[in-house]
């Protein structure tokens, strides 16, 4: 039959692909890396911006707090600076909780590392963290599985007593209960009167590895020259806007700014945290996609070349068809089948690979990964594309052979 159509020139290219394994698997390589790379890299960002929306927050939605040091933007030399302004103590928690309107709860915490240990057993690394009796109700609430959480009673008296999470607890009591149990943390004892529930990981990070200590007593044991995390909790976003500048307000004054200077402190909201999440990453992203697009671009130049070996190889074939009627446009179509299959199955071949690689980094990190069947589309679309495109050169000198000619050949 002269004319050539998609499904004959479909099931040539593929019997070419078999017949040449190793050519085959060495001109996909690259199409196949750059897809690979591709899907992985927006699988993991996909899952990770997935949770970062949803669970990453560490503060809710009317929540925000007062540090002395901003989490994004700057230079070093801003750090820096930031460094040097005055410490946010507990004197302005207590000034805020008696002059802010809008604010429905106000709490401080601060923190410190240390070495936990029950018996023989121990956990390097544990977050020891001192709360107002407040605290627990905001931003990122922590829930009981059993016990009790800090009171105000703790706080007034500096009681000696915890509040620890999961981590701790299955390492150190993996056997025992440990509610009203003493556990040592550093050179000082307390008594455990809380359990928290099991958080899991953020970013391969475990939120179960802390104990939590009423301030005055953190301050009491650590020393109190320190600057602490003001938290404030609103009834809704109109309101966390006021607050905002009601606090505002306030710490100027307290603190004896004057109009033309900035502020010497800073807010941190849920957008505070998913804004430092995108700056930290975006870097790495682009370079990856970056690495993904020479990938393609060197697979779709291998794509061209064998393509034009292949026209080579079958000039006496073409001149045949061309012979018993074949079109200059119908070569032109079987070549550019050719090349776009030979494409889209490396596409689909990366499309696999990456998926897999995506569950393998999310196993191994706890990194969590996404695969949306609209980047699965795109992938197929470009790799087809990829091929389409690199494949013009080779199939236009295809339909331009001449037919005598190509029937002489000896190829």
């Amino acid at each position: 039959m002269a004319k050539i159509n998609i499904g004959e020139s479909f099931s040539m290219a593929m019997g070419s692909l078999w017949s040449n394994k190793l050519r085959t698997f060495l001109t996909l390589l690259g199409i196949v890396i750059g897809v690979l790379t591709i899907i992985t890299v927006v699988s993991v960002i996909q899952g990770l911006n997935n949770y970062v929306y949803t669970k990453m927050s560490f503060y809710g939605a009317n929540d925000f707090s007062v540090s002395k040091i901003s989490m994004i933007g700057g230079t070093l030399k801003d750090f820096k600076e930031q460094l040097k302004r005055k410490d946010i103590t507990l004197d302005l928690m207590y000034l805020l909780r008696e002059k802010c309107t809008t604010c429905e709860l106000i709490g401080a915490s601060a923190g410190t590392t240390r070495t936990a240990k029950f018996g023989s057993q121990e956990v390097k690394n544990v977050e020891v963290r001192g709360v107002t009796y407040l605290d627990h109700m905001i931003g990122s609430v922590i829930e009981l599985e059993r016990g009790r959480h800090v009171q105000k009673e703790d706080e007034d008296h500096s009681r000696d007593i915890c509040v620890i999470g999961a981590d701790i607890a299955e390492k150190l009591f993996p056997y025992l209960d440990p509610l009203g149990r003493r556990l040592k943390v550093g050179n000082a004892n307390f008594l455990i009167i809380g359990l928290g529930k099991k958080q899991g990981k953020v970013l391969g990070f475990s939120q179960d590895n802390y104990i939590r200590l009423p301030i005055t007593t953190f301050d009491k044991i650590y020393g109190s020259r320190r600057s602490y995390n003001i938290n404030i909790h609103t009834a809704g976003l109109e309101e966390m806007a006021a607050a905002q500048e009601e606090v505002r307000t306030i710490l100027r004054s307290a603190r004896k700014l004057t109009f033309n200077k900035p502020d010497d402190f800073s807010f941190r909201t849920s957008d505070t945290f998913i804004q430092f999440y995108k700056t930290a990453t975006s870097g790495i992203y682009f370079a990856m996609i970056g690495i993904a697009a020479i990938a393609l671009l060197v697979g779709g130049i291998v794509v061209m070349n064998i393509m034009l070996v292949s026209v080579t190889e079958r000039t006496k074939e073409i001149g045949i068809r061309m012979a018993i009627g074949a079109r200059r446009k119908d070569i032109l179509y079987q070549f550019l089948i050719e090349s776009s299959t030979i494409s889209g199955v490396g596409g689909l071949v990366g499309i696999v690979l990456g998926f897999l690689l995506a569950k393998i980094i999310t196993a191994a990190t706890s990194m969590p990964s996404r695969v949306e069947p609209f980047s699965v589309l795109m992938a197929i679309v470009m790799s087809t594309s990829l091929g389409l495109f690199f494949g013009i050169y080779p199939a236009n000198k295809a339909a331009k052979l001449n037919p005598v000619e190509a029937l002489r050949s000896e190829q």
